[in-house]
């Protein structure tokens, strides 16, 4: 259990870094695509901060694509950025959530364990009325018949 536990936190870790870097690479294209496509666009910066708010759909307003190609451009990068985005952003939810679900997890098993004790005892109990119902059986059957119980035949 616990290795998977771990294996999970790795994947988590792992996906939320792939898609981080991912993110990274799509800004930094869409911010040089737009350094260059782009003739407003006095610095690769300027490029990094229209892709960043053209992915992230915020378009403050400060720096927007001006020529056709470049709008062209932006819905690329509104389309992958939202993509990745959004991966980013399962990933970082997927870190909290998976702690309320070990959590969650943990009750569970408390409970199951629980219950398997809660059985084991009710199985005793069944166990020791049956052993005690044979016994009043057989000295039942005996007290209707006493010949046979003094091993006498009849």
């Amino acid at each position: 259990m616990k290795k998977i536990t771990q294996r999970i936190n790795r994947s988590i870790r792992q996906g939320l870094i792939s898609s981080a870097l991912i993110a990274l690479f799509i800004m930094v294209l869409g911010g040089l695509g737009f350094w260059w496509i782009d003739p407003r666009v006095n610095s690769f910066t300027d490029g990094l901060w229209l892709a960043f708010t053209t992915a992230a759909t915020v378009g403050y307003g400060d720096h927007v694509p001006s020529t056709d190609a470049s709008r062209a451009f932006a819905v690329l990068v509104v389309v992958l950025g939202l993509a990745v985005l959004s991966l980013v952003t399962a990933s970082i939810a997927a870190l909290f959530v998976q702690k309320e679900e070990r959590q969650i997890e943990h009750e569970l098993l408390q409970a199951i364990h629980a219950s398997q004790r809660q059985i084991e005892r009710l199985e005793a109990i069944v166990t020791r009325l049956e052993a005690a119902q044979n016994q009043a059986s057989t000295t039942s059957a005996a007290a209707r018949n006493p010949s046979t119980a003094a091993g006498t035949p009849q």
